[in-house]
């Protein structure tokens, strides 16, 4: 299935409940100085900067009306408090609210650049915020308390962004010497894809067209939870979180980053 699986309300829905719960995490006593052990390198400070900066960066670009203009790198604001001050989390509630007022306001339809085989519209940002907040969510969460799953209707789409996306756009993180066909089920959604590899090229087969008689035997399958084939595809967790079966490297072949 390579559906989008999504709509503006609901990326904006998914956006208010795990920015919510992001403050929440980053706030807890102490917690901004923590690593991530997710995201090496990065405290929990950065990570709070990192995200306003591309809350910022998306409400500053997203409603131009362009599509043509790639957008400047991401930086962060002058404006931004240290990553150790405590000040960081009430200024990134403030770029969360702000962000929220921008998406909510803005035309799905219009115009607006991205850096994927997609349609150069405006409603990529409002997908891209939602899943961008969600895994960040999950990792603040790590660090400070114990992460929560990715909510299951948003995780299925998680994993199709990746699919349909990132590994579209050639921002894989595994192997790129490989070939295969991977079969992946999130089974508490009922949802499947099945993936192309070849070397550096990746096809996303439609499984509405995907005949009984087509030679596209998988030679990797995965099966579990939409929230842990997300995380496992954005190599949050392990694949062994998975029930797995076949070539596993083809399996860490699919891992993303941005």
């Amino acid at each position: 299935m390579s559906r989008t699986h999504g709509t503006k309300d609901g990326w904006l829905t998914a956006l208010r409940a795990d920015g919510g719960a992001f403050s929440v995490a980053v706030g807890e006593p102490g917690v901004l100085g923590a690593d991530v052990p997710s995201c090496p390198d990065w405290t929990v400070g950065e990570l709070v900067r990192h995200l306003g900066a591309v809350y910022r960066r998306t409400r500053t670009h997203a409603g131009s009306g362009r599509m043509d203009e790639p957008w400047s790198p991401l930086q962060v604001p002058d404006d931004a408090p240290p990553s150790g001050d405590e000040a960081v989390v009430a200024w990134f509630g403030g770029e969360l609210a702000q962000l929220d007022a921008f998406l909510d306001a803005l035309d799905p339809d219009l115009p607006a650049w991205n850096w994927a085989p997609q349609a150069k519209t405006a409603v990529f940002w409002h997908r891209r915020m939602a899943h961008e907040t969600a895994l960040h969510r999950w990792d603040a969460q790590l660090a400070s308390t114990l992460p929560e799953p990715i909510e299951t209707k948003l995780a299925g789409d998680t994993v199709a962004e990746a699919l349909d996306t990132f590994l579209p756009a050639g921002r894989r993180k595994g192997p790129r010497d490989i070939a295969g066909l991977v079969h992946l089920i999130a089974a508490d959604l009922g949802h499947e894809w099945f993936v192309r590899l070849r070397g550096e090229g990746v096809a996303l087969l439609d499984t509405d067209t995907l005949l009984d008689t087509d030679a596209h035997p998988a030679r990797a399958a995965a099966s579990g939870s939409a929230s842990d084939l997300a995380l496992a595809i954005w190599g949050r967790v392990a694949f062994d979180v998975l029930d797995t079966a076949g070539e596993l490297t083809l399996l860490e072949a699919l891992r993303v980053s941005y």
